[in-house]
């Protein structure tokens, strides 16, 4: 793997603060129920935890570098055994060990907790590469999701209430209780049973989703966002009291509220006790409600983004093909003058870097071996036509020529040594590339010779070009160094590609 320094590998160790906090927590819950120094017993924890932990802490430490270096199987085999061999280990060296005044099954049950935790954080992720663009489920919506909850919520219920019916552990003085059962002989029996409770507690259900739907489609999206706080507030209130004794009243109506455990309702629509519910639910919602209109708002200015960055590189694409397309024409020019017999078979040369500059250079991305190609058949054509000895050398160090790179990034380079050092040079002018590359990131360098007595800030647009294109394509993956030393003009370009 390449050492490139100062790019951005933003959230490397995410995974292992996360592992971190749940080891933290399952100490202090584990604190205060354990005699002694407070302290000193949160430390034994911590340390006994930590220990039982540390096959999860070494592995989330060091995932980031293990995806970019090893391929799936062999990460799939690292992962297997850090969670499937060394984490049972190390639970039986600790259990053994009796670092700290704890049950074993603590042990166990915070390993398993780790593994739920990663297999949670694997779904996550494969949620956002995978799941989360197709186009049903972004249409879902944080809204949608509330209510398809609130469905499942109310036949989960449901059931378990059928399947209760006639278990005499669930009657209380001639009520009942909804038991954690599921029995599919009671539901298919007293199917019109699941049918009437369904209804009533999608009902009850319902009355709490149309507060928080009126709280983030209307108050929070149009009062509170261009009326301010305190318009906000009493809106709010207003809203409850209009809302509140129409809900109760619907709700006490309901045969549901006297079958189960008591009265769920109080019996006075208009008591305050019922108001104090309708403020809950609208207050309780009120952060999910600015996530919503915080995400809808970041979406639009992320898609604005997107759509700004795409007309600037397509603008600067064209900028990019005329500039070939000069540099071009005057090398055709130079060898009609020459009279050269090469002359034919150089337009023909010429033709086909055209072709590659304007119809590859159209995709997203092209193999490095054809970027390559493209330089080396640029290069012979400036040979043809050069008077002067020109001291070339390129030094390829190439694991694989077939990654996805975006077209026209390095040539930028090479036109330039050639326009600013090598055509200028009265006398012998020389030319180093470099290009060292894995899977995953390559170095790039160009040295060339030139006067410096007629060195100039401006390098041309090709430059200035490419440094918006690397901005706009690889943000926080590259750096591009350019310096004079001498009379060696020099150009490095680290890119990581992954």
């Amino acid at each position: 793997m390449l050492n490139i320094k100062n790019l951005n590998f933003s959230y490397q160790y995410q995974d292992f603060f996360i592992n971190v906090g749940l080891l933290l927590w399952v100490a202090i819950f584990n604190t205060y129920s354990l005699p002694g120094n407070i302290w000193l017993t949160y430390a034994s924890c911590i340390l006994a935890l930590g220990l039982c932990l540390l096959p999860v802490f070494i592995f989330s430490f060091v995932k980031t570098r293990l995806k970019t270096t090893l391929t799936k199987k062999q990460y799939a085999l690292y992962w297997c055994l850090a969670y499937l061999v060394l984490l049972p280990v190390f639970i039986i060296i600790v259990i053994n060990c009796k670092l700290a005044k704890l049950e074993d099954s603590i042990f166990i049950s915070t390993a398993l907790a780790a593994l739920a935790l990663e297999l949670m954080l694997i779904g996550n992720q494969y949620y956002q590469k995978k799941v989360q663009h197709i186009k049903w489920i972004k249409k879902i919506g944080l809204e949608n999701a509330v209510l398809i909850t609130i469905i499942l919520l109310a036949a989960t219920i449901s059931v378990m209430a059928v399947s209760s019916l006639e278990n005499p552990i669930y009657q209380r003085k001639g009520f009942r209780l909804v038991g954690f059962e599921f029995d599919a002989k009671m539901l298919v029996h007293n199917f019109g049973t699941f049918l009437s409770f369904f209804s009533q507690f999608l009902i009850m259900y319902l009355c709490g989703y149309l507060l928080f739907f009126i709280n983030s489609r209307f108050l929070v999206s149009k009062i509170l966002k261009e009326r301010g706080l305190l318009i906000y507030l009493f809106t709010l209130s207003a809203t409850v009291a209009i809302l509140y004794p129409l809900f109760a009243q619907v709700l006490i109506s309901l045969p549901i509220n006297t079958v189960f455990g008591r009265d769920i309702f109080v019996a006075n629509p208009f008591e305050l006790e019922n108001a104090f519910g309708a403020f809950a639910i609208m207050l309780i919602s009120l952060p999910v409600v600015l996530a919503l209109q915080w995400g809808k708002q970041n979406n639009r200015i992320l898609a604005l983004e997107k759509e700004k960055s795409q007309n600037e590189l397509d603008l600067l694409k064209q900028q990019l093909n005329p500039h070939f397309f000069f540099n071009t024409l005057n090398n055709l020019y130079a060898l009609s003058l020459q009279k050269s017999e090469k002359t034919p078979e150089s337009i023909l040369q010429l033709s086909e870097l055209m072709r590659y500059t304007i119809y590859k250079g159209q995709e997203k991305t092209v193999k490095l071996s054809q970027e390559l190609d493209y330089i080396e058949d640029y290069i012979r054509l400036q040979q043809i036509r050069l008077r002067k000895t020109l001291h070339f050398e390129f030094n390829k160090q190439v694991d694989n020529d077939q990654i996805d790179i975006a077209p026209l990034l390095l040539i930028v380079f090479i036109e330039n040594a050639f326009k600013h050092g090598i055509e200028p040079a009265e006398d012998a002018a020389s030319l180093k590339l470099s290009l060292i590359s894995d899977r995953d990131a390559f170095i790039f360098t160009c040295e060339n010779s030139f006067d410096p007595e007629e060195i100039q800030e401006s390098r041309g647009i090709g430059i200035n070009n490419l440094k918006k294109r690397l901005e706009l394509l690889y943000p926080n993956r590259y750096t591009l160094h350019i310096s004079a030393i001498g009379n060696i003009f020099k150009a490095e370009l680290k890119l990581r590609i992954a």
